[in-house]
Formats: C-alpha cells, structure tokens, sequence
C-alpha cells in the first residue's frame, strides 16, 4: 500500500493510477471488516453464529467477488508505483535506496502497531518485509520479472495443494468452536483484553508472510515489470490488451471464485489452492475493466472521488482500522458477533462512501494525507508541513 508514487513524467499525477487505489480500498475494507464483526475470523472454521441463507450468500459474495483479490491489486500498485519512485529520485538527483529504505522501516513499524492496536490481519509489515526483495532485483527485465512471478504463482498453487491433501493444517472443529466464542468475548472486552487477544493472534498476523507473501511477491514483480514499460501511462494505448485481459481473465477468474467461494473459501485449503490459481487472472480482469471504465468522460466525477480516496490510501486503510475496531471490538462499541453479515456489508458501503467524500475535501486543503505526509517525512528526512493545494493531475480522456 505505498501511495508514495503515483505521478507521471514532469510530477503529474496519474489520475486512473490513484483511481484504481481507490478501487482497491473497497475490496479490502469488505473483507477486513467481515474478519472485525465475527470472533471465528482466526480459527479456521466458518462463524456458527451465521447460519440463515442470507448470512450464507454476503458471505459467499464476500468470497466470489473480493476474498484474495483485491491485496494482489495493491501489490501490484506498489511494484508499479516503485518504478515511479526511483524515476522521480533519478530526476531529482537523489539517491533512491536509503530514502526507499527508510519508507520500508516505517511501513514496517506503522504495520505492526496496526496489528496490535487495531487488526491483525494487517498487511503493511509483510509489504515491508517483500519491499526489500524488491528493492535487491529493482535492475531485473521485465520480461524476467514476469516469469519468475509466474513461477510464484504455480509453486504457491501446488505447495497450497500438496499441503490440502495431506492435511497437514486440518482444523480441529470443536477447539475451534471454543476458541472462537473465547475470541469473541476477549474482543468485546475492555482495552486490555482486546490488546491481549491482537498480541495473542500477532504470530497469525505474521504468518500471512508465508501465505499471502509469494503472490503478494508475483504481484510486486508484475508490477515492477508494467512500470519500467510505463504500461499505465496511457491505458487508451492499451486498448487491445485491456480487451484480451478481460476476455481471458474473467471467465477463468470467476470460474475460480465459483469454485473457492463455494467450497469454503479461506477455510477450505484446496478451494484456497483454487483461489490462488485463478485470483491473479481476475485482478488483471478487474485493472483491465476499471481503467477502461476510468477512461469514460461520463464517469469523470466518480473516478475522481475514486482518485481522491487512492490518494490517501494509508490514511484510508488504517481509518477503516480504527473505525472498525471502534464498531466491532471493547475499544468502542464491542458489537463483534452481534450484527448480520448484510448489515456489515452495508456499513462497509457507507464508509467507504464517506471515506472518499472526506479525501476529496482534505485534498482541497493539502496535497497529502496525514499518515502520507508522515511516511514522506521519514522517508525524505524533511519534517516540513504538507504543501497545501491540490497537485497537477493528468486524466485519462
């Protein structure tokens, strides 16, 4: 989730790029605060509390349409909006690999306090950690780039494969039915409790490196591969190419989320190994199908609050934290297991909503986030205030 590089030749900035984080943001938030409202996110088992056809169908929406899918967008967008970085370093004639360096430790550092104090199923630690990967082979081609992200993808699918039909992780119904509803009172509550329950799942929290870090790699890797080609500086280029994307990635894709979200999902290690296969093709149907809608002069407005909302995406992301953990947990309102999965989903719309309303008028005020402005602080050494006014944007027409 590095917002730090979404600019252009001359330091305009790539409006469909930031639209496509904000895109982003809504898919993670539907899955992160399905995992806030039920104490059985970490167990391994489906919530017994959710058991009518409609808690079923949000959930197995949930699955079909965002599960796995939208942590490889933001994957990607770090890898492409690396390249941007060091071109903008380059221009500037600044050295890249410490100021980047230091962007990596603070990532690290705002990920595992976001792991403690608001969710473990954080993410930014593990991009951190994949960062210094990336910043060893920055120099790699990009046709290099793109076979080894290949291979990623296939031995992942496989090692996922060979590890469902040995059983090696089988989940213990009954200790899991009693450590959820354990779970879920820790996490209702007072604030040393649920402090407690994060430090107690924090080795889950950093387990996902070993589950989510291959594709999460690939996906740095392609966009690695797309940003020294400058593949999204002009999508309307890429006309044919979005159109093939689509065509051969969302039948695959979807067929692949059939089958994931039917059979379990993330609590089923073979329908995972499905996911894992197929998830990747229907993130590139997804870039492919919103960068051309962004294109659409009648949905300008739209794309511009999406832009807005990718802008700021760090502040978004950890937001979206806070006021989940406000909601759901003893930090606040403590309704974990106490509302429908209908109901959290509407709640996930009407944040987001708000969200992208409030990024477009703090970016009237101030050319950055909070938490953005922060990161450059670190990252540049410089504790100057955050410029005011909005930066050039380049819309795609």
């Amino acid at each position: 989730m590095n917002n730090g590089g979404a600019t252009g030749s001359g330091g305009t900035r790539l409006i469909h790029v930031d639209a496509l984080r904000g895109f982003a943001l809504l898919g993670m938030l539907a899955v992160n605060m399905a995992l806030f409202s039920s104490g059985y996110a970490f167990t391994g088992i489906a919530d017994p509390t959710l058991n009518s056809w409609l808690d079923d169908a949000v959930e197995w929406t949930i699955f079909f349409l965002f599960t796995m899918k939208f942590y490889l967008l933001f994957s990607f967008l770090f890898g492409y909006s690396f390249t941007l970085q060091m071109d903008s370093a380059e221009r500037r004639g600044n050295p890249f690999k410490p100021a980047f360096l230091r962007r990596l430790a603070a990532l690290f550092a705002l990920g595992i306090a976001h792991a403690v104090l608001l969710f473990p199923g954080d993410i930014l630690a593990t991009y951190a950690v994949l960062g210094l990967i990336l910043l060893a082979v920055r120099n790699i081609r990009p046709r290099t780039a793109m076979v080894i992200a290949g291979l990623l993808t296939v031995a992942t699918t496989i090692a996922m494969v060979l590890v469902g039909l040995s059983g090696a992780i089988a989940t213990d119904p009954a200790s899991a039915l009693i450590e959820g509803a354990r779970s879920t009172e820790a996490l209702r509550g007072s604030a040393g409790q649920v402090l407690s329950e994060h430090l107690k799942t924090l080795p889950w929290s950093l387990g996902t490196l070993a589950v989510q870090g291959p594709l999460a790699l690939a996906s740095f890797l392609i966009g690695l591969a797309l940003g020294k080609r400058r593949a999204l500086a002009d999508p309307s280029a890429h006309g044919q190419a979005l159109r093939l994307l689509q065509w051969v990635g969302l039948p695959i894709g979807l067929s692949g989320a059939l089958i994931f979200a039917s059979f379990g999902g993330t609590h089923d290690t073979l329908a995972t190994a499905v996911g894992y296969a197929t998830a990747p093709l229907l993130t590139a149907a997804y870039v492919a199908t919103a960068l051309r809608v962004f294109q659409s002069p009648r949905l300008k407005i739209p794309t511009g609050f999406l832009a807005a909302g990718g802008r700021m995406a760090l502040t978004n992301y950890l937001t979206q934290s806070l006021v989940c953990a406000l909601i759901f947990t003893g930090l606040g309102a403590g309704l974990i297991g106490k509302l429908r999965p209908g109901t959290v989903l509407l709640l996930t719309l009407g944040l987001f909503v708000v969200q992208l309303v409030v990024s477009k008028l703090w970016l009237r005020l101030f050319r950055y986030g909070p938490v953005e402005w922060l990161l450059r602080a670190v990252t540049y050494g410089s504790w100057s205030p955050a410029p005011t006014g909005a930066q050039t944007s380049k819309v795609v027409t």
